[in-house]
């Protein structure tokens, strides 16, 4: 059984009088541990089929099962606690709060569950040493670099241990050494921490980084390609 499955999802959103289809009908399945790059044009609805997988919106038809459960029937309470422990999120734009160290910010996750605070503190610090900022824990984003800040980023989105991680354009804001980084690492948390990874990214380079390439147009899947093998 697939870890992700679309099931003949659609999604329209209504502007005034104009509807606005997003998606089409689209099936697709996402084995566990799987690293999938989905590109596709503005517009296409790549980072729809993010929000989706991560239970942030919802389908006007059609179903998202993930790990065996339908996202449909869980009640907005229930769907809130599913997404705290089983999805992290990534974004372009690293949503550090600015007055709040590396090791503070990587914590805010865990206030949504029982852990104490000493608990708190050494998960994130353990966050922190897979991402190799173990030596960056009291340092605020203004003074880390953009690689260091969605480094950090990263650290948050893995602190609770999610068995899924949804990367909106995760090297988009990085020049290409910092973006290589970040791709190496991602590889690394799929391939050693067997993370599940759906990546959207515009950048056939970061594409090449994952093991399947998903193109999506006018919200229809139009190539579902594996790639032999990760640079």
């Amino acid at each position: 059984m697939s870890l992700v499955s679309l099931q003949s999802v659609s999604k329209t959103y209504t502007k005034g009088r104009e509807r606005v289809d997003v998606l089409s009908d689209l099936s697709l399945d996402i084995e566990k541990n799987d690293f999938v790059a989905l590109m596709g044009p503005s517009g296409s609805g790549k980072t729809t089929v993010l929000n989706l997988i991560g239970g942030l919106d919802h389908p006007t038809s059609g179903d998202v099962v993930v790990d065996g459960a339908s996202l449909k029937s869980l009640s907005p309470g229930k769907l809130a606690r599913w997404r705290s422990q089983n999805i992290g999120f990534v974004f372009q734009f690293y949503n550090l709060l600015p007055a709040l160290t590396a090791q503070r910010n990587i914590e805010l996750p865990l206030l949504l569950t029982k852990l104490r605070g000493k608990e708190r503190k050494q998960n994130a610090l353990t966050a922190l040493d897979i991402v190799g900022l173990g030596d960056r824990s009291k340092h605020k984003p203004s003074q880390l670099s953009g690689g260091q800040q969605q480094r950090v980023a990263i650290a948050r989105a893995i602190v609770a241990d999610p068995s899924i991680l949804v990367c909106d354009e995760p090297t988009g804001d990085l020049d290409r050494a910092n973006a290589e980084e970040i791709l190496d690492l991602l590889q690394t948390l799929n391939q050693k921490h067997e993370k599940t990874i759906v990546m959207v990214t515009h950048d056939p380079k970061a594409a090449d980084h994952a093991k399947t390439t998903v193109y999506l147009d006018k919200g229809q899947l139009t190539v579902q390609e594996p790639v032999s093998s990760a640079s």
